[in-house]
């Protein structure tokens, strides 16, 4: 895909990407050979029909195929852009056994784009309004997921987001020339248009508390996300000049430190500058580092590029732009002048040992190794937590020992009747498009929920009806089983109908 140039979009926040000509488009999608059974589909977590997609942009018919996409994905722009389809659909694409897998997530991009672009997207048909109300905690992905396979269903549902605009890691997080934010702030106005409500400033847990707002709602969401910073624990790490990633991103994209002083949010634009971290969001601070004016950037990273969680793409657009890879390096202390800003760091080498529990093979310090590089800026990402705020304010919802939200993982209702939870506050830093899947399937479970009752009762109450009829009847087959089970989803859908 044709893109910015390396040494000159260092030097902006425009999309580094161009993006397929519609000639590029359809000649790439005439390569899928249409499976019979599409792999790729199975490695989709919100189950897009990417055959479809794909053959209806080969044949030229755009229209059609953003209409085939919007059937599971109401957020393509995104997904196109931030997924990581290299590890999800395009891996399992039979083409990638011998040679390029189909550029899924291009086309993706591409057919989201044409829309975009022609002036004219399409809002999806909205159910007739069933008078339920649903809140959903937070902006992110799997909150505007959710409000919109809600809202297709013909809830009420509103939105309370504590930033000042909506999109969460989106748009807070995810830089610029990686995902523009019109493209969020166009997904989220389709959102307004379907009915959805919004509320900017409004921090459940302080605004109102979780409790206080089912008050006036039938169910709610909780999709608060991973904010919380994990730091390093080591010396130094309070100077003036250490920031945490999450810090850093926020002031550079949400509140538009890169054009100081025409918006008022100051950020150290430093000139050696160190990244520490080798997942995405190290990529998008050390990269960012470097349109803000940085002479080094420095990404510090204590195992090889084999074993970096970042997306290959992020990793060679670093290397392009300039950002200097310094692995099998860990820091051990920040060193500072008497004003008490960061001054130099002090690092230390290492070598790879035996695989831990994530398998990869563990960093072992070599000793006598250790040296200074001189820095005035510090970001340190090297993950986030669960954002703590509900849990701290809604004592009956049950959360693990890290903090994230424990979920029955086949209706993902929390331990409180009614409240259900997904992405990030529930599965730990993840993806966008897992954070999305989660919340399509959460959107299913509330619908259930509002129609039929607690599917957490509702299973067992099956289960246990199964259990009795085998009990009295042992000689009952499989399919006498099944038979009886879709009879009684029939009565259960017209149930929800009604």
């Amino acid at each position: 895909m044709p893109e910015q140039p390396a040494h000159v979009r260092r030097h902006n926040f425009d999309e580094v990407p161009h993006g397929y000509s519609e000639k590029t488009a359809m000649l790439e999608a005439s390569r899928c050979i249409q499976c019979k059974q599409p792999l790729c589909v199975t490695g989709c977590p919100v189950g897009i029909d990417i055959p479809g997609f794909v053959k209806l942009i080969a044949d030229g018919d755009f229209r059609g195929s953003i209409r085939k996409m919007k059937e599971t994905n109401m957020l393509p722009s995104i997904c196109g852009r931030v997924c990581p389809q290299e590890e999800q659909c395009e891996i399992k694409c039979i083409l990638g056994k011998k040679y390029e897998p189909v550029a899924i997530g291009r086309l993706e991009r591409f057919v989201a784009d044409w829309e975009r672009k022609s002036g004219d997207i399409e809002i999806p048909v909205i159910q007739p309004p069933t008078g339920k109300r649903i809140a959903i905690v937070g902006a992110g992905p799997a909150g505007l997921t959710v409000a919109c396979d809600l809202a297709r269903l013909g809830h009420e549902v509103e939105i309370f987001e504590a930033l000042h605009k909506p999109g969460g890691v989106l748009i807070y997080g995810i830089p610029e020339f990686r995902l523009p934010k019109e493209i969020v702030e166009i997904e989220v106005r389709m959102l307004e248009k379907m009915g959805v409500k919004l509320h900017v400033n409004y921090v459940i847990g302080k605004t109102e508390t979780l409790d206080e707002l089912l008050e006036r709602f039938d169910a709610a969401f909780i999709g608060t996300g991973a904010g919380l910073p994990w730091f390093m624990g080591i010396p130094g790490e309070d100077l003036i000049g250490v920031y945490s990633a999450n810090e850093y991103l926020t002031r550079s994209n949400l509140m538009k430190a890169y054009d100081f002083p025409k918006y008022d949010t100051p950020t150290l634009h430093g000139k050696n500058v160190a990244t520490i971290g080798g997942g995405n969001i190290a990529m998008d601070a050390a990269r960012t580092a470097l349109r803000l004016g940085a002479e080094n950037s420095y990404l510090i990273y204590r195992r090889s590029e084999t074993e970096m969680p970042a997306r290959d793409e992020e990793i060679e657009h670093a290397k392009e732009e300039g950002v200097d890879f310094r692995l099998l390096t860990n820091p051990i202390r920040f060193i500072g002048n008497e004003k008490g800003r960061i001054t130099q760091m002090e690092l230390l080498r290492m070598e790879l040992g035996e695989p831990d529990d994530s398998g990869r093979r563990r960093p072992v310090p070599i000793e006598g190794s250790n040296y200074t590089l001189d820095v005035d800026t510090v970001i340190i990402a090297i993950g986030n937590g669960p954002n703590p705020l509900i849990p701290l304010t809604t004592p009956d919802i049950e959360t693990r020992e890290g903090g994230n939200i424990i979920v029955n993982q086949e209706t993902l209702m929390t331990s409180k009747d009614g409240v259900f939870a997904g992405g990030d506050i529930v599965l730990g830093a993840a993806t966008v498009i897992l954070a999305m899947g989660m919340g399509r399937e959460a959107a299913r479970a509330i619908d259930d929920y509002l129609h039929l009752g607690d599917p957490t009762q509702l299973t067992a109450a099956m289960q246990s009806a199964i259990d009795e009829y085998i009990k009295r009847y042992p000689k009952t087959t499989d399919e006498q089983v099944y038979e009886a089970l879709a009879d009684l989803q029939a009565v259960l859908d017209k149930k929800k109908k009604s």
